[in-house]
């Protein structure tokens, strides 16, 4: 097959895959039949497109042939009758009944059935972004900074446990949707935030995940609208996408926030959010996901690089630690510190940190180095951040960034 055939067949499953997926477990109830039936059917797609065309619905016709797949698959292993009229009341188009849920959108279902309580929340955000992200298991591992086994486990497991504890797919009722809030909030964060800084591909953005991450931010600030924390996670997802087209060059080059031209972001974006972050301050409950939209608030508002109010970025870095520490947090929070303290003071909060497998720790503390005039420690740390990113934008710009430093 012709290599663009195969790069519209590779962007179709990109677009698609977790759409068709979440379809197929609702009408089947199985990850596993969802998974390989989804599966067959690009295969079959691989085949049949190049003689018959692009169909006008390429997502409806993998649906189509994924569920005629899975229907044979059940009928084959079928030895119980119910399951067994199960798949011929599918193959005549029946369905069953819908429950009476409080979103119907299959996507959003299958994000509150990977983030049941029973699973652990490590695996529910993991088997999420396998499912619905479309994501494959070392991208994962990447974003949890993890071996890659170990993450391949966690999946397996937390499959069987669906399977096992008969987890149902559905949104929870009204009264259970906050124990699985937070959870459900860091996996369409994740998805974004693949789709702004993809693990693989040529591309530094898939702007499939970026719009997936929005509409179902939408959804969850529309079942929850109490919930501060969703309309937090809105607003930094908006402001966040504010800034993208000036996030790279024609070419695909990457450019760093501060070296943007700012008349390229999206004001009205920058409004939305902004607004939200307002409306989350007037509730005065503070979270993780609010305080990350203040960020990006206080970004939007400088239109000049130099006019950032890097003091007020420090605060809400002080206030996220606080309430969520972590490495990545910490070396986030360094980077404001260099900007108020200088490069030396946050050079030695790095050396505090224990992230070996984290390309943007290594290239922060290349940056660091770099304006210290320590060109030889600089140039071991660019290399250690080139080895270990993934993205081809990335390692241009680290590349770049490393030889400017040698000359």
């Amino acid at each position: 097959m012709p290599g663009s055939e195969l790069a519209v067949i590779d962007r179709v499953f990109r677009d698609e895959a977790g759409k068709a997926i979440a379809t197929l477990i609702r009408l089947f109830g199985d990850i596993d039949v969802a998974e390989e039936a989804v599966q067959d059917a690009f295969m079959v797609a691989t085949e049949k497109w190049p003689e018959i065309g692009l169909p006008p619905n390429p997502g409806g016709w993998i649906v189509t042939t994924a569920r005629n797949r899975a229907i044979d698959r059940l009928r084959r292993e079928s030895t119980r009758e119910d399951r067994h009229a199960q798949a011929v009341a599918l193959h005549i188009g029946a369905e069953p009944v819908p429950v009476e849920e409080p979103v119907s959108d299959d996507r959003l279902r299958l994000i509150f059935t990977c983030c049941h309580p029973a699973l652990e929340p490590a695996a529910q955000v993991a088997l999420t972004l396998r499912l619905l992200g479309g994501l494959q298991t070392p991208e994962i591992a990447r974003a949890f900074l993890v071996p890659e086994p170990t993450m391949a486990q966690r999946l397996v497991r937390a499959k069987r446990k669906i399977k096992a504890a008969n987890i149902s797919y559905r949104v929870p009722r009204d009264a259970d949707l906050p124990t699985r809030l937070g959870s459900v909030l860091t996996v369409v964060y994740l998805i974004y935030n693949e789709g702004y800084a993809a693990s693989s591909g040529v591309e530094l953005v898939r702007s499939d995940l970026c719009a997936e991450a929005i509409r179902l931010a939408r959804l969850l600030r529309d079942l929850m609208p109490d919930e501060p924390e969703a309309i937090g996670l809105l607003a930094l997802l908006l402001l966040t996408e504010s800034r993208r087209a000036a996030r790279t060059t024609n070419e695909g080059a990457l450019v760093l926030l501060g070296d943007q031209d700012r008349t390229l972001w999206d004001r009205d974006l920058i409004e939305e959010g902004q607004a939200l972050v307002r409306a989350c301050l007037r509730r005065n409950r503070p979270g993780t996901f609010q305080i990350q939209a203040a960020i990006a608030a206080v970004h939007g508002d400088a239109r000049r690089s130099e006019d950032t109010d890097w003091g007020q970025i420090l605060q809400l870095y002080d206030q996220l630690m606080a309430r969520a520490p972590s490495p990545v947090v910490a070396l986030n929070r360094a980077v404001a510190v260099a900007e108020v303290d200088g490069a030396a003071r946050a050079l030695d909060l790095l050396a505090d940190l224990d992230l070996p497998r984290y390309h943007l720790f290594h290239a922060t503390r290349a940056e660091l180095l770099r304006r210290m005039g320590r060109v030889e420690a600089a140039d071991a740390a660019y290399g250690d951040a080139i080895a270990l990113v993934t993205n081809p934008a990335e390692r241009r710009l680290l590349e770049e960034r490393r030889d400017a430093n040698r000359s």
